[in-house]
């Protein structure tokens, strides 16, 4: 992980700041156009950067990082904004996204070969509680919430487990800031297409919204999105999926702070255990200084000729 601290650092903060952007923009319009209105702005940007630079990619990778777009940023968000709006309390949301770490470890075993031990497992399931504990006081749904709204969190990571995977395997040959903006504008058109259908494209003239927009696709997508991927890039699924036990927690200090949100004992507690399962599911085995079947070469009675009498 070492050349990771910082990226990974930077990605539990970024992707936990997307429950402030999601917060303020709720106060001033719908989910629906706030995702739209965010990814029109992204694209533009990158769109004119893109132009810019005078940018081209082949046509796999194009294809390749519309699906990421797709998976990671339209049916991700999504499903998680669709089941806030239904009455799914974000406690719920947050524990069910704390599974992805588990589901990306199982499936890693299978698709990408990635061996986990019995440490490994426990950190992941101590991580698991953390969770738990850190949104425990939030699990209870608004009343007349449909049975079928609380598949949405199971559907958003799922979406974003199989981005990860799409991504790993395929490994494009493509700069992350390229892959980046096809992803974006993916979404940009999605989501415009979706509150155009539904009449919530026009966004409220005030200024909360605008200040809302600005936030997330700052910290929400270029922060947290782009260090997902370099995290990624730069190590393993396990290791970017088990970075999400993180983000409930950091989620939790970012609205004491902005919202004056209270932070229980309870929710101390997860927050340590949190980060001490994550220490634990990321901590390399220490290496030996001798190599083992060299080690044991050296102890054996028949490695070397007895000395002489």
């Amino acid at each position: 992980m070492g050349r990771n601290v910082i990226p990974g650092a930077g990605f539990v903060l970024f992707w936990s700041s997307g429950f402030v952007g999601a917060t303020l923009g709720a106060r001033s319009s719908g989910p629906v156009t706030l995702l739209a209105w965010r990814f029109i702005v992204v694209g533009l940007l990158l769109g004119a950067w893109w132009l810019v630079r005078r940018r081209s990619m082949r046509p796999r990778d194009v294809a390749v990082h519309v699906g990421l777009g797709v998976l990671s940023q339209g049916a991700y968000l999504y499903f998680t904004y669709a089941a806030a709006d239904l009455g799914v309390p974000p406690g719920t949301t947050a524990l069910i996204a704390a599974l992805q770490p588990i589901a990306a470890v199982v499936l890693g075993q299978f698709v990408l070969g990635e061996r986990a031990g019995v440490r490994r497992w426990a950190g992941l399931v101590a991580g698991l509680a953390g969770v738990a504990l850190v949104v425990g006081g939030d699990l209870s749904g608004r009343p007349g919430t449909p049975a079928l709204a609380y598949g949405l969190p199971f559907l958003a990571m799922l979406a974003l487990v199989a981005a990860t995977f799409l991504e790993r395997r395929t490994a494009p040959d493509v700069p992350l800031m390229d892959g980046l903006v096809v992803q974006c504008v993916t979404s940009a058109v999605l989501f415009t297409g979706i509150a155009a259908a539904t009449g919530r494209l026009t966004p409220p003239p005030v200024p909360e919204f605008w200040v809302a927009i600005g936030w997330v696709v700052l910290f929400s997508t270029f922060g947290g999105y782009g260090c997902y991927w370099l995290v990624l890039r730069r190590s393993s699924v396990t290791t970017v999926s088990t970075l999400l036990y993180l983000t409930p927690p950091t989620t939790m200090v970012l609205a004491w702070i902005m919202f004056g949100d209270t932070i229980t004992p309870r929710g101390l507690l997860g927050l340590v255990v949190c980060l001490a399962a994550v220490v634990v599911v990321l901590r390399r085995p220490r290496k030996l200084s001798v190599d083992r079947e060299m080690m044991s070469a050296c102890s054996s009675p028949t490695s070397s000729p007895p000395p002489p009498r």
